[in-house]
């Protein structure tokens, strides 16, 4: 029970460690004066829906953590850490750096990193593999409206 207990405490502070990359790297003016598409979600959807995907996230992994030892439950644990940069990684490109096409790369390797952990999360605990579902989903919108403000504020240093 307490190995139970202090592993979700584990999981939910790496999450909360690539969290505050988003926390440090705000949208601010820069973000505001960009043309962005009709369908961008209003700005109280996002730290929303990033709380409730950081949740998830949190527990698929602490699911997989106490399963059974495996190669899909270390492969998975490995490639969950990786993705977990590549999350931090995007909020300082985009927010902090102003790259909006570097944070563009950087976004469809999250999304790769997300899919093969899901599926490696899927061989230690099929419940964990779906709770990785609504981030595949977000982060596939993110992918979208990316590639849109990319394409609309196309000037050097994006």
């Amino acid at each position: 029970m307490l190995l139970s207990i202090a592993s979700l405490l584990v999981s939910l502070m790496l999450v909360g460690a690539a969290a505050s990359s988003g926390a440090r790297f705000r949208p601010g003016d820069w973000y505001q004066a960009l043309d962005k598409p009709a369908w961008t979600p209003p700005a109280l959807a996002f730290p929303v829906a990033w709380g409730i995907l950081y949740l998830l996230m949190a527990l698929a992994a602490w699911r997989v953590y106490m399963a059974e030892p495996s190669t899909w439950r270390t492969a998975g644990l490995v490639v969950y850490v990786l993705q977990l940069g590549a999350n931090a990684a995007w909020s300082w490109l985009f927010f902090g750096r102003h790259r909006i096409f570097g944070a563009l790369l950087d976004i469809v390797l999250l999304l790769g990193l997300i899919g093969i952990t899901t599926v490696l999360f899927a061989g230690a605990s099929v419940l964990a593999a779906w709770l990785m579902v609504p981030y595949i989903l977000w982060v596939m919108l993110a992918l979208a409206l990316n590639t849109s403000v990319w394409r609309r504020n196309r000037y050097p240093g994006t």
